[in-house]
């Protein structure tokens, strides 16, 4: 197993990159390894710095960088040598089996759709979220920001997509899946959930439990929501400042420390054809470590061949 790792990308590349690549490392296995793409010789003078073996590494050396507020269709055509482009090269001619960047999120989709390009059947790609229940465990929404604009039937294909994820890595059986509304009755809603909610509660698809609200999210009463694009991201920056606003006001609560997003990595990119996982900007080494170990749950639990049976 080969986990490419972009340590160009996010705010503080490639200091923290490579910090949680020591980290991740330390759980893996012998026959699991981490490759190391963009700045060979700055990675190998922090590696020494930290007193760690720059054997542990494979290293791809780039000359590029995707900056964050690139353009992301020009960037990647404009970039070739930059470490996200060739990670995608890499992970389309077999070179390393998932691909993880906490850098810019719409290059990583733009590269996802080009490269790996989408598994045939899926309309549209589709970023997850966890979201902490308040009696324990955990639940996932999608999308949470590659698609802005959704059609029903795409809603519908989120369903399956955050189902099969919900079951296959994170292990929840018969995952309860929901369509995000202003109200938990059928005739509620804007247009998009109205034309959704009847092709969710016939398809058969997975297991549908209806409507749920905005306040239903940490309830135990789902385990899988879905939402348009622009909903989730709005959900998700919403709920990533729950933490925030704790450490702020000195608050110690064990459901509001699961809110930091350093625990869960990072949003795999679902409905593509190989293991795809975006980190925060912000990521911090534990950040980066945990985005490693998720892609390394999806390679093994063939997550991608998974969702290729399901739209097949």
């Amino acid at each position: 197993m080969k986990i490419g790792l972009d340590i160009m990308g996010g705010d503080y590349a490639p200091k923290a990159a490579i910090l949680g690549a020591i980290e991740a490392h330390k759980a893996l296995t012998a026959d699991q390894k981490i490759v190391l793409i963009g700045d060979k010789e700055t990675a190998v003078a922090i590696l020494q710095e930290n007193n760690f073996s720059p054997d542990h590494f494979e290293f791809v050396h780039t000359t590029e960088v995707i900056s964050m507020g690139e353009h992301p269709t020009k960037a990647i055509v404009q970039k070739p040598d930059s470490s996200i482009s060739v990670g995608f090269k890499m992970l389309k001619d077999g070179d390393i089996d998932a691909f993880s960047s906490a850098g810019n999120t719409g290059a990583m989709l733009v590269g996802s759709m080009f490269s790996v390009k989408t598994i045939p059947g899926v309309i549209r790609p589709a970023m997850t979220t966890i979201v902490p229940k308040l009696k324990g465990g955990l639940g996932i929404l999608l999308d949470v920001g590659a698609n802005a604009d959704c059609k029903p039937d795409v809603l519908l294909q989120f369903g399956v997509l955050g189902s099969l994820l919900a079951e296959s890595v994170y292990g929840i059986s018969n995952p309860r899946v929901a369509l995000m509304n202003i109200g938990e009755e059928e005739e509620k809603g804007n247009l998009l959930s109205l034309a959704t909610y009847p092709l969710m509660r016939d398809a058969k698809l997975f297991n549908f439990v209806g409507n749920v609200e905005g306040r239903d999210l940490f309830t135990d009463n789902n385990d899988v929501v879905v939402c348009d694009g622009f909903t989730g991201n709005v959900i998700l920056k919403l709920a990533e400042s729950f933490y925030v606003i704790t450490l702020k006001k000195q608050l110690k609560d064990e459901f509001f420390d699961r809110f930091n997003y350093e625990q869960y990595g990072g949003s795999p990119i679902l409905g593509v054809n190989a293991p795809v996982v975006v980190g925060h900007g912000i990521s911090s080494p534990e950040a980066i470590k945990n985005m490693v170990l998720l892609c390394k749950n999806m390679i093994e639990t063939n997550l991608v061949d998974k969702i290729k049976q399901a739209f097949q």
